[in-house]
């Protein structure tokens, strides 16, 4: 009864989990190693009826464990997780949803492998949107 570890599994059963977390929403999508084929993809704002609660450590771990679920039903065991924040011109750093979301898809069954911050950061600085006076409302 040996235990599988994460180097012993086949190919189909490793997927990524890409976190994609704002201040505004946390959403998780699950793909297959490539990152073309999508498994699972759950979002905080399908969890949450609120909009004040979309991006909510609890609707962000909701959405976790129900993408987790969707995953391991399909035969995912190990997950590389990507996170992400807006980046750009907007915040670098993730939302409320990123850590919580990463511990559900732990309770939920699925391995995880690896956590790597994918936020796209500019080489130099970009042009925020809304001119030299800002946006005006």
């Amino acid at each position: 009864m040996a235990e599988e570890s994460a180097q012993h599994v086949k190919r189909s059963e490793v997927g990524i989990a890409w976190i994609y977390a704002s201040y505004n929403n946390t959403i998780i999508h699950i793909t297959d190693l490539s990152g073309a084929e999508t498994i699972a993809r759950v979002s905080g704002g399908m969890i949450a009826k609120a909009d004040r609660d979309k991006p909510s450590p609890w609707a962000a771990m909701q959405a976790a464990a129900r993408a987790a679920k969707i995953a391991l039903e399909k035969g995912v065991k190990v997950v590389h997780v990507k996170v992400k924040a807006p980046g750009g011109y907007g915040p670098k750093t993730p939302g409320p949803g990123a850590g919580p979301a990463i511990r559900a898809l732990v309770r939920a069954g699925l391995i995880v492998d690896r956590v790597e911050d994918v936020t796209p950061l500019p080489t130099d600085s970009i042009r925020k949107p809304g001119g030299r006076r800002g946006r005006r409302v």
